[in-house]
């Protein structure tokens, strides 16, 4: 290994190669920026990852051409990109995508790695986001590191020795912020629904958004929940503070809260730096079903774009338009109703567009995703109430949908319910 400058780190990137970059808010933006200032030189490198953080230089559209994204998971920054076909985007289970290396099905000869700087014993954490590095890194060609003072050093499966590493590049660059998005009425109405379902001594899975924020301070007169997860926010440093948070009842890593990345403010990653109730594990351990299930009160909370009358559930499209990714909604959603005494919820406003769109439908948009299976959805959550779906007949989850829509949509939902046979 080598500790060189970031414009030599990435020297030697060729035009036609794989580079797979560090995720969420530990995008290494340095080599990031050193390998897009030699974009005039360089045709079709790809660029694969899941949600980045940051502005995406690559993703520009100065640079077609030069960089196409291979995107596991679309977020903000590259969503023209993908919707404009300058990027592709790869339906994939989170729990997956490090077989994608493992197997061959994405060869890679670049990882590109935001973590600290090595230990007394040669080993770097990889800080805020562990996703799917271990499985990109043992594939890629060539290993390159930014050494970064400012990065947390986390606990659990986060580290890698320097014995893996090609380059590294000296930096002090903290990992990006991530603010909560502001909860309203809305979403404080389904956050207090959703509480209610979940016992004490649950193990939840809480992601990110407005929604699980609102969820979190329903949540503070819960006792001895754990969190396993496959990424959490700052809402859980408060649950944790007010004592809610113990993980003493968790059937496995009792005590601790396991999760493959964390997105937030610094008070959160401050909160997480050699902290041992913090276990960072890959995708292929946090989302496998088989682990999940293993919690007996597994209670796993997701959001939707859309949720047509028969249960189906878009969460990655909105219509044609594609808007984030399969993810790790199935894992968990699945794992948890596999769990003896596990719960299933999906969880979203029923408007959208200023209270104009019904985000409960009678039929899903033209060209909409369905990334949860009307067969597998069990639970659904607006800011009206809950519907139980699971043991339900096509009719019957109508009926129950349409009552969880908002008001001013239910007669117009029952009359295309009749229409379609399902009253």
């Amino acid at each position: 290994m080598r500790i060189v400058s970031a414009a030599e780190a990435v020297a030697d990137i060729g035009s036609g190669q794989q580079v797979y970059l560090h995720c969420a808010a530990a995008t290494p933006s340095v080599l990031l920026d050193a390998l897009v200032a030699r974009a005039p030189e360089l045709r079709d490198v790809g660029m694969i990852h899941l949600h980045t953080e940051g502005p995406g230089p690559h993703l520009a559209p100065a640079m077609a051409g030069h960089f196409r994204h291979r995107a596991l998971f679309v977020g903000p920054n590259a969503r023209a990109a993908v919707n404009e076909g300058r990027a592709d985007y790869v339906p994939v289970f989170l729990s997956d995508v490090p077989v994608l290396f493992e197997r061959g099905a994405l060869p890679l000869d670049v990882a590109l790695v935001n973590a600290t700087p090595p230990d007394a014993h040669g080993y770097c954490s990889l800080g805020v986001s562990v996703e799917a590095m271990h499985a990109a890194i043992r594939a890629a060609r060539s290993v390159i590191v930014q050494f970064n003072r400012a990065m947390p050093r986390t606990l659990g499966d986060s580290f890698i020795h320097v014995d893996d590493i090609d380059l590294a590049v000296a930096t002090d660059v903290p990992p990006y912020e991530h603010a909560a998005g502001a909860v309203g009425n809305v979403e404080r109405r389904i956050g207090q629904h959703v509480a209610e379902l979940v016992p004490d001594g649950a193990t939840i899975q809480l992601g990110i958004g407005a929604i699980p924020v609102a969820t979190a301070e329903a949540l503070r007169g819960h006792r001895d929940l754990g969190i396993h997860t496959e990424m959490f926010t700052d809402a859980v440093v408060d649950l944790v503070e007010a004592g809610v948070i113990t993980g003493a009842r968790k059937e496995r890593n009792r005590g601790k809260i396991v999760t493959a990345f964390l997105m937030g403010t610094r008070r959160l990653y401050e909160f997480v730096d050699d902290n041992p109730m913090i276990e960072m594990r890959s995708v292929d351990f946090t989302n496998d079903t088989h682990v999940i299930r293993s919690f007996k009160a597994m209670t796993a909370i997701n959001s939707a774009i859309e949720v047509d009358l028969t249960g189906q559930v878009v969460a990655d499209s909105i219509g044609t338009r594609i808007y984030s990714g399969v993810g790790g909604q199935m894992d968990f959603i699945r794992g948890a109703a596999l769990a003896p005494n596990g719960r299933a919820i999906i969880a979203l406003p029923s408007t959208a567009a200023g209270g104009t769109v019904s985000r409960i439908s009678s039929v899903l948009a033209s060209g909409a995703g369905v990334v949860t299976t009307r067969a597998h959805v069990q639970t659904v959550v607006t800011e009206w109430g809950v519907a139980e779906l699971f043991g339900r007949s096509l009719r019957e989850r109508a009926s129950a949908l349409t009552g969880i829509a908002h008001p001013d949509h239910r007669d117009r939902l029952r009359s295309e319910a009749r229409r379609l046979g399902l009253d």
